[in-house]
């Protein structure tokens, strides 16, 4: 179960890596197609792989079973909400200045990437939790299958966090350094949350749904906006359309 712990952790850690590969900074073009993707990515991992099997355990309840899902994603959407406002935080584009002023930019950006990986970490270890108790409406493919989107997802996120660090001069080394540790909230968030989920298993619908929230909340407040912007607003649209594509069917293809 560890090695599924592990996989988005991974995909940030390869896409750290490709300061080794440019010389400077990321197109414009290339950041607004790497950010259109992983929203896609995240949007339909967010639907199939927790909103759905949530849905699904609610069954039993009849017309209010759409109530314990709607409850734990309002949650997550909270949650991340007050936490992007206690945490020094900035968008994903590093010309900007963030609430906090007085860190410097680079730190700034490894927080705002670090923020967006907790829900994902959160994400991953519900859905195995759900397969370690016996939840029937969740496998271990399902399980499988969101790792390895999130990792999918995670690959353009951690190119994002570095190359910026590179162009403002920071080395190689202590880029990918960065942005490898802005993904390592990853695992030990899933872990943590393996470890709760054991005394929560009856609320696994509101577990499954609050991730579903926190992630959306993540897409909706930053990587939209991110991809919107300027010239190349196509490209992150059209990147959308292929990450959702490809996580979907991932999911149902996996699960």
């Amino acid at each position: 179960m560890w090695q599924i712990l592990i996989i988005p952790f991974l995909g940030t850690s390869l896409g750290a890596a490709c300061v080794f590969f440019f010389k400077n900074a990321i197109s414009e073009k290339m950041q607004r197609a790497f950010t259109g993707f992983a929203s896609g990515v995240m949007v339909a991992a967010s639907f199939f792989s927790l909103l759905l099997p949530a849905l699904n355990q609610t069954e039993d309840m009849g017309k209010l079973g759409f109530l314990p899902p709607s409850i734990g994603f309002a949650i997550g959407m909270m949650f991340l909400l007050v936490l992007d406002m206690v945490i020094p935080h900035m968008h994903l584009d590093s010309s900007e200045e963030g609430v906090s002023s007085g860190l410097k930019r680079t730190t700034k950006l490894v927080l705002a990437v670090t923020l967006h990986n907790i829900p994902e970490g959160m994400a991953v270890g519900i859905v195995c939790a759900g397969w370690m108790y016996g939840n029937a409406k969740v496998s271990f493919m399902g399980a499988l299958s969101l790792a390895i989107g999130i990792a999918i997802q995670n690959f353009p996120e951690g190119a994002i966090v570095s190359m910026p660090l590179l162009a403002e001069g920071t080395s190689k080394g202590k880029t990918f350094l960065l942005g490898v540790l802005s993904g390592i909230v990853e695992p030990i968030g899933a872990l943590l949350v393996i470890l709760a989920a054991g005394i929560f298993i009856p609320v696994m619908p509101y577990f499954l749904s609050f991730a579903a929230g926190a992630m959306i909340y993540v897409v909706v407040e930053e990587l939209i906006p991110e991809m919107s912007e300027g010239e190349h607003s196509n490209i992150g649209t059209i990147c959308f359309a292929l990450g959702f594509v490809l996580m979907m069917a991932l999911d149902v293809g996996l699960g």
